[in-house]
């Protein structure tokens, strides 16, 4: 059933901005209301078209107001993000766990909402040498996130099951994506591949997949407009490791070992907003998910594999080879051979 009054939380990120976009472009859809703490540019206030934006702050519980009041009955929560916010990781997670939890809490006493769509992360299956080359959404990760925006999405995620038991009426969708990349967003990851020396972890070479944000879009529309109950895993088809992707960019790799990381990313984050290394661990071990679901039972397959994403984002960002590949690529086997454990 097509939606009559859509709700959609963080609209100053990529994914919430494009979205409401284009529903306030279905005519089929009565009103579209865009909320978050901080109006978006005026370049994106002017492309929203005849979308709605409603400042207002979702840990506040006025935010049931603007929902009964609207008579909302599909909601699209984007507004969980890895990025840090003006006040730090106290205040982001404040506004990822405690806005969820009040947003349910809104949609919960709300009785004309039907459909409830929330943006998570490949992040909740964390990130262990125990791990399964490849994560169903079945799978339980070997070890659960221990802090950061990892452990923000698997408690949304739990949130989230526990108001699907409270409102069995609700269809509840999540959306697990891999890494975001694409010419025009500006993510944590595309920032990382954008410098000219890359910070890589020494003996070990994790596994990538992104997905394009134009398919995220899309995927998150389709969840929108139709009813797709369940958890699905949303990534483009096969992978990268980061030297390939590092070779494909042409940048320059430092090798680094693990603990030295954190500290030079927060030196780098003095300079760009990289917010790399996660806290989750992702660099050394990657995490690649299985997409089987999201083909046969959503009925969508994305348009962009792994390295069709990776290579619009390099040329798209204009994204000039700083080292020769083939050169690159001998230096990473050399490195690699004396390095990762069993590699000869």
């Amino acid at each position: 059933m097509t939606p009559r009054v859509v709700l959609v939380t963080g609209v100053n990120g990529f994914l919430g901005a494009q979205l409401a976009m284009r529903l306030a472009s279905d005519p089929d859809i009565e009103r579209v209301l865009c909320v978050d703490i901080v109006p978006p540019s005026p370049e994106v206030r002017r492309r929203l078209g005849r979308a709605e934006f409603i400042r207002a702050d979702i840990r506040n519980r006025l935010i049931a107001k603007v929902i009964a009041a609207a008579r909302v009955d599909t909601v699209v929560h984007t507004s969980v993000s890895p990025e840090p916010v003006g006040g730090g990781r106290a205040l982001n997670k404040e506004l990822n766990v405690i806005g969820t939890m009040q947003l349910l809490a809104a949609c919960q006493t709300s009785p004309l909402v039907r459909r409830v769509v929330l943006k998570s992360t490949s992040a909740v299956y964390g990130s262990s040498p125990r791990d399964p080359a490849v994560f169903t959404e079945r799978t339980e990760p070997r070890e659960l996130p221990s802090g950061g925006y990892a452990k923000d999405a698997a408690e949304i995620e739990g949130y989230l099951r526990g108001f699907a038991r409270r409102r069995p009426d609700v269809v509840t969708t999540t959306l697990r994506f891999s890494n975001f990349l694409g010419p025009r967003a500006d993510t944590v990851l595309s920032r990382y591949f954008a410098l000219p020396a890359v910070p890589v972890p020494l003996g070990h070479d994790p596994r990538l997949q992104l997905v394009h944000t134009e398919d995220a879009v899309a995927v998150t529309r389709l969840a929108t407009l139709t009813d797709l109950p369940g958890v699905y895993n949303v990534a483009g088809e096969g992978v990268l490791t980061l030297t390939q992707a590092v070779r494909r960019a042409g940048r320059l790799p430092v090798v680094l070992p693990r603990p030295a990381l954190r500290p030079v990313g927060a030196v780098l984050r003095r300079v760009v907003p990289l917010g790399w290394p996660p806290e989750s661990g992702t660099p050394d071990f990657g995490q690649v998910m299985d997409t089987t679901s999201l083909r046969e039972n959503a009925g969508f397959v994305p348009r962009w594999s792994t390295a069709q994403v990776f290579d619009d984002f390099v040329q798209g960002r204009g994204l000039r080879p700083l080292v020769d590949a083939d050169r690159l690529g001998g230096g990473w086997d050399r490195i690699r051979s004396a390095t990762v454990p069993g590699r000869r």
